[in-house]
């Protein structure tokens, strides 16, 4: 292991071999990194932790430490990595908390850019992009692929879905739908299937007319949601991505952005 002589590493800290951490780093109990991450200068790592492979923490980073909830009483949580990740300069994330579970979640190949906050018991899948300022509270899922804009704010048990579009500025109170473009506008309204990102992803041409003929039920008609859910079904479901986004709607506790 590369450790620059101003960092401290608990004892009781487990580093693969081929870490590199820099100056004036803190790693605290309990934290597990994989091969070939690169710990920069000033970060501090707080556990338990596991973190897999190649991932990059970028100065003043602050991650694994115990959540912002009042009711936390220091009982275990953990957060749990996956590889390929990058957290750039002061990011935060935070351990679980008992009531949600005890862990806090992060896939793999996620961009999570400077300022990004991720709190307690929040669920990032893959290839996620985290713009500067977005900040996750509480029990926040992200699906993959999904893109979250510059100082968007999602509400405590928010969803979202898979591939969709968070516009910078969005304040989120409701579940967004998957492959969706969503807007800051009041309320939050949703312009179509995220073309660009969908081609490319490789959805075919056929699926993404599908899907923006859903969203045009959804969010264009007078149909209200259980309506415009029926007109879909009516239709007959080819894509496997429509039925993804129907079920999307039918399990949201929270109501669905439209």
């Amino acid at each position: 292991m590369k450790a620059h002589p101003t960092a401290i590493i608990h004892p009781r800290a487990q580093l693969a071999c081929s870490v590199a951490v820099g100056p004036y780093t803190v790693i605290q109990e309990g934290v597990e990194l994989g091969d070939d991450c690169e710990v920069m200068s000033h970060v501090v790592l707080g556990g338990p932790a596991r973190i897999g492979k190649r991932n990059r923490i970028f100065p003043w980073a602050s991650v694994g430490l115990e959540p912002q909830d009042m009711k936390y009483r220091g009982e275990p949580t953990r957060l749990e990595a996956g590889d390929d990740n990058i957290f750039r300069e002061f990011v935060t994330v935070h351990r679980g908390t008992a009531g949600g579970g005890g862990v806090t979640k992060i896939g793999n190949h996620n961009l999570l850019m400077a300022y990004v906050h991720i709190a307690h018991d929040c669920i990032l899948g893959d290839h996620v992009i985290m713009a500067n300022g977005a900040s996750l509270a509480g029990h926040v899922e992200i699906g993959d692929y999904a893109m979250v804009g510059a100082f968007c704010g999602i509400h405590q048990f928010c969803r979202i879905g898979t591939a969709s579009f968070l516009g910078s500025y969005t304040v989120v109170n409701k579940d967004v739908l998957p492959y969706s473009k969503t807007s800051a506008e009041r309320p939050m309204s949703v312009y179509g299937a995220n073309r660009v990102g969908l081609e490319r992803r490789g959805i075919s041409k056929e699926d993404i007319d599908e899907l923006q003929a859903a969203f045009r039920l959804l969010s264009r008609s007078k149909l209200n949601t259980t309506q415009a859910l029926e007109g879909i079904e009516a239709r007959g479901i080819k894509s496997e991505h429509v039925r993804a986004l129907v079920q999307f709607i039918k399990t949201s506790e929270r109501g669905v952005a439209k």
